[in-house]
């Protein structure tokens, strides 16, 4: 019988696939450690014949290939670049210029960074090229660099433009510029950066044209600046319609620069600090008169005035651009006349000085305080006929609050401190140019003891409260107060004076009598910590006399006005308390 096949060869297949297996394992375990020792010997290493920007660093690993290609460029990258702009020498030092090298993406891009990648491994032993270093900019830098060096060697491009001065206009020429072309210079720099054999650089200028040339000028001149200085506007506030000239509202007018044009921009706040200069929004202002160049005029009226800001800021620019005969804006408004108009201002006559007085007084501080604000509260005050003025209703209270300090005044016949301290020289210097402008006493007070600088029998003292300096316009025009206030200092006088304006209606003329019933001064011992010394001196009545005599039509006639004062005695003041402090 034939011997079966698979019962003779069996035995010998399977030993000849085992030896095969084995054989391809060991195979597999040789080219494995090859491949592992392949990795270890270059898996993070450059390629050896690697050079970069001219520096071996082939065959290092990559932290090492780094700092060789760092200490192989130092020279290059601290080198200043050899320019010329515009035929000048110019050495461009690279850091400033925000040039730089970043030295691990340029050992990476040189194929230094780690990898199992047979085709790099196989790279690193045959393989490696010549590479440019990885160059930086910090655009910051380098920005600001340029700029420097148009500031120095370009010409700033200028646009054309329009300003208004008052109803004049004023144009700038547009202005063709130079600048280094940011891209093209860029370029330039880099390439001669790192070069082996630099030569200059010619860094050429480019032309910088303006945004707002001769023909945008042109174009705003005649569609807006012209036609807005040619006429005034008229803001018509139902009825009531309100003139606003070139030479005023040009301030809140501007021609800004957008896009190329000259495109008109309006300041709304501007626009109604003058509308509202004109009238008055809200309540109306009555008519006055104040001292102008020395002299008193009328201040007109103004109407009150309701208005919607945004309508006029709306419809400004267009109107103000139109033509003469067109230039009227209607405003949804409400208008109120003023109670005391401009021509009832002119019927009081305010024409001329009628009467001025002047007094002085020593120095410190708190009279330079008090007397000064006083006078700028009275300062401008119009009597109209049949008006009485009050020193008390018109200054108020003398707190600190209201602009007051404290200081010496009259007490009991002595000397103590209280707020509104020298109050009293203002009420005298008023007393007297009312005495001298011939209008009636109502009311006034002297002062308990004669003060040497005040003209004996006519003077007045106030306190809040208790007494008052009142006087009456009885005649028929307009009367406006004048003070004004010269401070003290330790070597000069301050200096007081009341001026008052009106038409004048008397001639006043006064004598002063002798001194009689003259009193002597006591002598007062105080034990006070606020005590203040006092040499003192005797009492007396005195009589003045005011005589009118009419002028400039004035048909009445009017009794000798007699005015009798009794002073007191100031009595010698000695301070008894050791600690007492004179202030």
């Amino acid at each position: 019988m034939p011997k079966n096949p698979k019962t003779t060869d069996g035995p010998r297949d399977k030993a000849g696939a085992k030896v095969v297996g084995w054989l391809l394992l060991g195979l597999v375990v040789i080219f494995g450690g090859l491949y592992v020792a392949a990795h270890y010997v270059a898996g993070d290493k450059v390629p050896r014949n690697t050079t970069v920007s001219g520096v071996r660093i082939g065959g290092h690993p990559q932290d090492e290939a780094a700092d060789r290609l760092r200490a192989g460029l130092a020279d290059k990258v601290d080198r200043e670049i050899a320019t010329t702009i515009e035929g000048e020498q110019v050495a461009v030092v690279p850091s400033e210029a925000g040039l730089g090298v970043d030295y691990d993406a340029s050992v990476a891009e040189a194929g230094g960074e780690e990898s199992w990648d047979p085709v790099r491994l196989w790279n690193y032993f045959t393989g490696g090229d010549e590479f440019e270093a990885e160059v930086t900019v910090d655009d910051a830098a380098y920005n600001a660099y340029r700029a420097r060096l148009d500031e120095q060697h370009g010409t700033p491009a200028r646009d054309g433009a329009i300003a208004f001065d008052g109803a004049e206009i004023s144009t700038t020429e547009a202005r063709t510029g130079s600048a280094l072309d940011p891209s093209d210079t860029l370029t330039a720099l880099r390439e001669a950066y790192l070069d082996d054999a630099p030569s200059t650089v010619a860094l050429e200028m480019a032309e910088v044209v303006p945004q707002v040339d001769a023909s945008d000028v042109r174009e705003a001149l005649d569609g807006f600046a012209s036609p807005a200085v040619a006429a005034p506007v008229t803001l018509r506030f139902e009825g009531s319609d309100v003139k606003v000239f070139p030479a005023d509202y040009t301030a809140a007018l501007s021609l800004v620069p957008t896009d190329g044009e000259l495109v008109p921009t309006l300041d709304g706040a501007a626009l109604s600090e003058v509308v509202d200069g004109l009238v008055t929004a809200g309540a109306p202002v009555d008519a006055s008169v104040a001292l102008v160049g020395g002299r008193p005029q009328v201040v007109p009226a103004r109407p009150g005035v309701t208005f919607d800001r945004a309508q006029l800021e709306a419809g400004f620019l267009d109107t103000v651009a139109k033509p003469q005969g067109q230039r009227t804006l209607t405003l949804d408004a409400t208008a109120a006349q003023p109670d005391f108009t401009t021509k009832d201002a002119r019927d009081l006559q305010v024409r001329e000085r009628v009467s001025s007085f002047t007094t002085y007084f020593p120095y410190a501080e708190y009279r330079n305080i008090n007397i000064g604000r006083a006078a700028e509260i009275i300062d401008g005050t119009l009597l109209k006929p049949g008006e009485t003025f009050s020193l008390n209703d018109t200054v108020g209270e003398r707190t600190e609050a209201n602009g007051f300090t404290k200081g010496y005044v009259i007490s009991d016949g002595i000397l103590v401190q209280d707020l509104g301290g020298g109050v009293s020289q203002m009420a005298t210097t008023l007393f007297n140019a009312m005495f001298f402008a011939g209008l009636e006493d109502v009311e006034h007070k002297p002062h308990s003891f004669y003060i040497d600088r005040y003209p004996v029998g006519r003077e007045a003292t106030v306190a809040w409260g208790a007494v008052d300096l009142r006087f009456r316009n009885d005649t028929p025009y307009g009367v406006l107060i004048d003070t004004n206030v010269t401070p003290s200092t330790p070597s000069s006088s301050g200096v007081v004076t009341a001026t008052m304006y009106s038409t004048k209606y008397w001639d006043i003329t006064t004598t002063t009598g002798e001194r009689y019933n003259i009193t002597q001064p006591e002598t007062r011992r105080i034990d006070s910590l606020t005590c203040h010394p006092n040499e003192g001196y005797g009492g007396f009545d005195i009589d003045v006399v005011r005589y009118f005599e009419p002028v400039n039509g004035n048909t009445e006639s009017r009794e000798d006005e007699v005015f009798s004062t009794t002073y007191t005695p100031s009595d010698t003041v000695i301070c008894t308390n050791p600690d007492a402090v004179d202030e």
